[in-house]
């Protein structure tokens, strides 16, 4: 039976590509390096945007982070609305609220300020406002939005979802305790800011599961199945740059040119990920955010390595590759030998920033549940090096549990 399943997963898998590959899918204009958001205000009014919806949370509005742009709008005659009740994992009724905000201030555009929670908040109000006779739930999936939507403009403050040049945005229900994503080319931000200074007071542990989150969305979109030249030369370059700054950036978060690296490799990963998409990691950190909350870049980081055991020989040679990019190994070692130095590397890496081998929340009652949820999710859209059936996925959960 699992046979005749895995064939039809493949086929469902390699024709969801074949139309992926076809997509022509935008990359943001982008205004990159430290104090670029300087420069924000004038491009917005330059795009005709006289009001603009501001989306972001509290954690940031309250150390002050949007008040410079927020005062520079009004002066060159942009009003901004703030809408900061962005929360960890958005909801269906926090994107509703973001919608009610924006009609009531006739806002024209949106500027997504903030992580990823912020940003995909943003993607989805934004296509709310455009789509007035869908709801979010209609949304799920992709392909289900109309255009126009208003211009966007995303400044992200981790350097790790990519979520500026991403076609995609996930939405939490609460009642089920479940997140849905949200896809179509028109959600990628048209326009976005990579400002190191905005990422120089992220505490270590922010730092150091967001720069997890880029190095997942780098290797899963490189083992995977539809890699591409384009997809796998964009996540070369972001594995090389966060294997090289990211502990270092974790010890000492004041270095800008380190930051501005790591923002820089987080987008490589965004483009990369965009094309040729995630796997497993994410299927299972989605549904233990949905369930529990776990920060979505922090389950990455812990579930990693033990996905990566899983699927090694399968992608043997694209893992040892990675060693030689990330300079952990040479190519005259044998595969084997590096996607088995690549796999301790994550580890080493994880141990070195304090994060944990396991998720407290996760519940051995829920390992069932929460595995049928990471493989509805997976197949056939996620184009994994191996496939993972219903027992397999509980035994890789039972890793994660904490005594």
């Amino acid at each position: 039976m699992w046979l005749v399943k895995k064939f039809f997963i493949r086929c469902l898998t390699k024709f969801v590509g074949f139309v992926m590959g076809r997509m022509n899918l935008s990359e943001p204009e982008l205004l990159s390096g430290p104090g670029s958001l300087q420069k924000l205000p004038e491009l917005i009014y330059s795009k005709g945007v006289r009001s603009v919806l501001l989306v972001s949370d509290k954690g940031i509005t309250g150390i002050g982070l949007t008040d410079p742009l927020a005062t520079a709008l009004e002066k060159i005659g942009v009003g901004c609305t703030v809408f900061d009740d962005v929360q960890p994992n958005p909801t269906i009724t926090n994107i509703e609220s973001g919608v009610e905000v924006y009609r009531r201030s006739q806002c024209d555009g949106i500027i997504a300020f903030g992580g990823g929670s912020a940003i995909d908040c943003a993607k989805i109000i934004n296509a709310r406002i455009a789509n007035p006779k869908k709801s979010v739930s209609q949304m799920e999936g992709g392909m289900k939005i109309s255009g126009p939507l208003s211009p966007m403009f995303a400044v992200p403050t981790t350097a790790g979802t990519g979520s500026e040049c991403s076609l995609g945005a996930m939405v939490s229900n609460p009642e089920t305790h479940e997140k849905f994503g949200v896809a179509s080319p028109l959600l990628v931000p048209p326009y976005a800011v990579l400002d190191a200074q905005l990422m120089i007071g992220l505490p270590p542990h922010i730092t150091s599961s967001t720069g997890m989150d880029a190095l997942t969305h780098a290797v899963e979109s490189y083992i995977g199945t539809w890699a591409t030249d384009y997809t796998n030369s964009h996540a070369e370059q972001a594995v090389a740059i966060i294997l090289r700054d990211l502990e270092a950036t974790y010890l000492d978060g004041t270095d800008i040119e380190r930051r501005q690296n790591l923002a820089r490799a987080s987008h490589y990963a965004g483009l990369a990920f965009t094309r040729a998409m995630v796997g497993y990691v994410h299927a299972i950190s989605h549904n233990l955010g949905g369930l529990y909350s776990v920060p979505h870049g922090l389950a990455n980081a812990v579930i990693l390595p033990y996905v990566l055991d899983f699927c090694r020989e399968d992608c043997e040679t694209k893992l040892a590759k990675l060693a030689v990019v990330g300079g952990i190994g040479s190519d005259s070692e044998s595969n084997e030998s590096l996607s088995e130095k690549f796999i301790e590397k994550v580890r080493e890496m994880n141990r070195n920033m304090d994060i944990p081998t396991g998720i407290p929340e996760l519940q051995a009652s829920d390992i069932p549940n929460l595995a049928k949820r990471a493989l509805a999710e997976a197949h056939p859209q996620y184009p994994v090096p191996r496939l993972m059936n219903q027992s397999q996925c509980e035994e890789v959960l039972r890793k994660l549990l904490v005594d």
